[in-house]
């Protein structure tokens, strides 16, 4: 499996990671000895990188990592952690926190549950409207400092936000949604800053949630995730499938599934965008051993010329999420117009 280096100064890692989300954060949470087995089958082919959230579970990810890691070299799994998603007893998510006083004791909560005394990367989920993100990975810093955290990361944060944070402490990667399904990051400056800067980029979604997995059809009775990701909608998810559909015949062309395609073509982006490593989420061991495969696929530029061809950036139906959830998005806000505009 190929390595690349988050940042400048930043960890080396494979270029696909295992999201560690859908183990703790579903409907119907996975079976905890399905989960840990999958940790242990992503490390042993090779996958350094696991990612995760304090509100994954409210605690129970960073805990179920802690029981798949003992025995294990620490060092040869570096820890993505995410923090600041306030949640209420119900689940519900009800804000994001990024002072610095909350950024200090998040991180002492999750070492606990993790069993360790420094996390790899530590991020903010979400850019917290009332901190200045300054003050936010000044504080992360200051962890750095004292040994705890070992590189900074951000989240789903715009042009802007990334240069003010930079400009405070080095940046080893930003989380970003990034997929055939979602190419906002090319066209919001994203992928140009951290190209520019020399940050990383980890790209979550890559199967868009599900819809480009090329097993997705379209329930009778509907899908609940619609109420929150509109190309999950019916009225988008008959045009999002054709799309899918047009992936096949490219997919067969290679012998490989229509996931790992849509994979393949993630982690290709990297040729011409900067550092890009794929997050991959599993559940179960054998899904690892599918998306793996994706690591072994090579496009040329002929293939990518053609996969745009089939999807292009603007035929997807629906937007993300719901617009009260893109409304909180830094990343969806753009750069902001030169004087001259």
């Amino acid at each position: 499996m190929h390595t690349r280096t988050l940042g400048t100064g930043g960890p080396q890692v494979t270029h696909l990671a295992l999201g560690c989300a859908g183990m703790s954060d579903q409907t119907a949470p996975a079976d905890e000895a399905d989960a840990i087995a999958t940790i242990h089958a992503a490390l042993a082919a090779g996958v350094t990188l696991l990612d995760t959230a304090d509100f994954y579970g409210m605690g129970h990810n960073e805990d179920l990592i802690r029981r798949a890691l003992p025995g294990r070299d620490r060092d040869g799994a570096l820890l993505s952690v995410k923090f600041g998603g306030l949640r209420s007893p119900d689940g519900t998510f009800v804000g994001i926190e990024g002072r610095p006083a909350h950024v200090k004791n998040a991180l002492a909560y999750s070492l606990r549950r993790l069993g360790t005394d420094h996390v790899d990367i530590y991020r903010p989920s979400r850019l917290d409207p009332d901190t200045p993100i300054e003050d936010t990975v000044g504080a992360i810093s200051e962890l750095v400092q004292a040994g705890h955290v070992r590189h900074i990361g951000l989240s789903e944060v715009g042009p802007e936000t990334i240069r003010r944070a930079h400009a405070v402490h080095p940046i080893c990667d930003v989380q970003i949604e990034y997929s055939l399904f979602s190419r906002g990051p090319e066209v919001n400056g994203i992928l140009d800053t951290c190209r520019e800067l020399g940050i990383g980029v980890t790209a979550y979604g890559v199967l868009a949630h599900g819809l480009l997995t090329g097993t997705y059809r379209q329930p009778a009775g509907g899908d609940p995730r619609a109420h929150w990701l509109p190309r999950f909608h019916p009225d988008n998810l008959v045009t999002n499938l054709a799309l899918v559909d047009r992936l096949r015949p490219l997919a067969d062309a290679h012998g490989i599934s229509v996931a790992q395609l849509a994979t393949a073509w993630v982690t290709a982006q990297g040729r011409e965008r900067g550092t890009i490593v794929a997050v991959l989420g599993a559940r179960r061991p054998d899904r690892v051993d599918e998306a793996l495969a994706a690591a072994d696929v090579t496009l040329t530029d002929a293939d990518l010329g053609r996969i745009d061809e089939a999807v292009p950036a603007d035929a997807v139906a629906g937007t993300r999420y719901a617009a009260p959830l893109m409304a909180l998005l830094d990343s969806e806000r753009g750069p902001k117009p030169s004087a001259s505009t």
